[in-house]
């Protein structure tokens, strides 16, 4: 957890794309949440342009966990959005990046469900991450 899943039109990336666009999304949501890069998660589905929001060649879902401020959510939005267009050559408007809150119950890493945003201190000391 953060989930982050990426839907981009067919044959419109190649893989050294995807690889960076993956790359970006850790660096953002750490830069972010100061959550360990080792948590993020990155997918990738290529689907008919069609099926993406209208005027869209990706868009990108991250389901991060509640608790984060709206300032830590609109940075991760517009730097995605930045870095997602400027990959694909493409303009801001023709891209989509949403974030959606998960409870923190509803996810593990560990072995052990995720604490609270703030609360991570003992969590992370009983699993060794780095914070």
């Amino acid at each position: 957890m953060p989930l982050y899943r990426c839907a981009v039109a067919e044959g419109l990336t190649t893989e050294a794309q995807r690889a960076r666009i993956a790359k970006e999304i850790v660096r953002i949501h750490c830069g972010a949440t100061g959550a360990p890069a080792s948590f993020v998660h990155a997918f990738f589905s290529e689907i008919p342009p069609d099926a993406l929001p209208a005027g869209k060649v990706a868009f990108v879902l991250g389901t991060i966990r509640s608790g984060r401020s709206d300032d830590q959510k609109a940075r991760i939005v517009s730097e995605l959005t930045h870095v997602l267009a400027e990959v694909l050559g493409r303009g801001p408007d023709d891209v989509g990046v949403v974030t959606a809150d998960v409870p923190s119950k509803w996810n593990m890493e560990g072995g052990e469900l995720l604490p609270e945003p703030g609360e991570e201190a003992e969590w992370l000391a009983r699993h060794g991450a780095p914070r």
